[in-house]
């Protein structure tokens, strides 16, 4: 016999009916009174959008690669994974007027800037380490230049890749990852950046803004005006170098979860690194580099990378995560930013006033017979 799971509301007035028939009939029965319902209680509207919120967040996970596969992805385009390292991806032309002779001469020229200003990690290991990260992803890339990849110590959670391919991680973004896949992932994000052309292509952007500005020059020559505008439309070169638009932004996320995924990293990292260092940022403000701020991860951006990972990228029986030689690497590096920084406490390079010791061998004393005095405050001689 089957366990009875429901009854149907015909079963229910059957039962119902069939009870009142049996009762006696000296007993009165009493016929239960409609609740009303209590309004008091009812939630609130704002309590309805939280318990939406709380559902939605039980039941939203990152898209897992392939769960909605694309079938009707068109080959060698910029969707199409299995042609990375066999697409030209910004390549010259209208909107890049730059050669890649240009690019790597511009941007070795301001990596030597940088490696002036800045205090450089040597330490063999962590260099190598970061360096074949980074080789790999470049391997799995649309890049045509080789990469020389270096860290620098400095605490900001930022990695910055210069035209033809001088790429600097900071030691603070090896620090603030939790697996190798996110140090990977921005890494593939600013390998993106290379592969794409955006310096070359910001650059023509401006030589068209400058060249529009020439009738203005000229109709306002002589003028205040004229200089202001001759002023804006020099904008300096670096910037174009480290800050991109939104749309350049965009193409690099989109380009830079392909690197890594071909690499072999699991994708969903990138997407959570860049949450976890957004609300880090909120909850302490400054920790990011300000050019790595100006483009937060935005919900569109983050829905667009999600869409990505389900739609063009085909699922793999295994992904990169982290490994052992990356906490290896995190401690070594942690050890080496800890003593850096207790060798450096207290050093404001003001200068300080030593105090003599007890003994007197000072020719302008004159005592001059070496002997103490007791009173060691430093002493002004004149000069004869």
């Amino acid at each position: 016999m089957r366990p009875v799971t429901h009854l149907g509301l015909a079963a229910l007035i059957a039962i119902s009916t069939f009870s009142y028939a049996q009762a006696p009939a000296n007993v009165p029965v009493e016929t239960p009174l409609p609740k009303t319902p209590d309004t008091s209680k009812q939630p609130t509207p704002e309590e309805n959008k939280a318990a939406a919120a709380t559902a939605k967040a039980k039941t939203d996970s990152l898209p897992s690669p392939g769960e909605a596969l694309d079938p009707h992805i068109k080959s060698g385009s910029e969707d199409d994974v299995n042609a990375v390292g066999n697409r030209n991806i910004g390549g010259r032309g209208m909107g890049n007027w730059y050669s890649t002779d240009w690019e790597i001469r511009n941007g070795k020229a301001y990596s030597m800037e940088i490696e002036k200003s800045a205090h450089m990690v040597t330490d063999p290991v962590v260099v190598e380490y970061v360096n074949r990260i980074g080789q790999n992803i470049v391997k799995n890339s649309d890049c045509k230049v080789p990469f020389t990849i270096k860290v620098i110590d400095s605490d900001e959670i930022n990695a910055m890749a210069l035209p033809g391919g001088f790429f600097y991680v900071n030691s603070g973004l090896i620090l603030a990852a939790d697996e190798e896949a996110e140090l990977a992932g921005v890494m593939a994000h600013e390998t993106a950046h290379v592969c794409a052309h955006h310096a070359a292509r910001q650059q023509t952007k401006m030589n068209y803004a400058q060249i529009g500005s020439i009738p203005l020059i000229i109709f306002t020559q002589g003028t205040w005006t004229g200089y202001g505008i001759y002023e804006a439309s020099q904008l300096a070169i670096p910037i174009t170098f480290l800050k991109f638009s939104r749309i350049d932004e965009g193409q690099a996320d989109w380009l830079g979860l392909q690197y890594m995924y071909k690499a072999g990293y699991d994708p969903q990292a990138f997407i959570q690194f860049f949450e976890k260092i957004d609300a880090l940022e909120k909850h302490k403000p400054g920790t990011l580099s300000k050019v790595f701020s100006d483009h937060p991860q935005t919900p569109d951006r983050i829905a667009r990378s999600e869409d990505e990972i389900a739609t063009i990228m085909p699922a793999k029986p295994d992904y990169v995560v982290t490994t052992s030689e990356f906490d290896d690497v995190k401690t070594r590096l942690a050890r080496i930013e800890n003593k850096r920084k207790l060798n450096d406490k207290g050093k404001d390079n003001k200068p300080t006033l030593r105090r003599a010791g007890s003994g007197n061998n000072d020719p302008n004393n004159p005592s001059g017979n070496g002997s103490s005095t007791g009173d060691d405050r430093p002493t002004l001689g004149r000069r004869n």
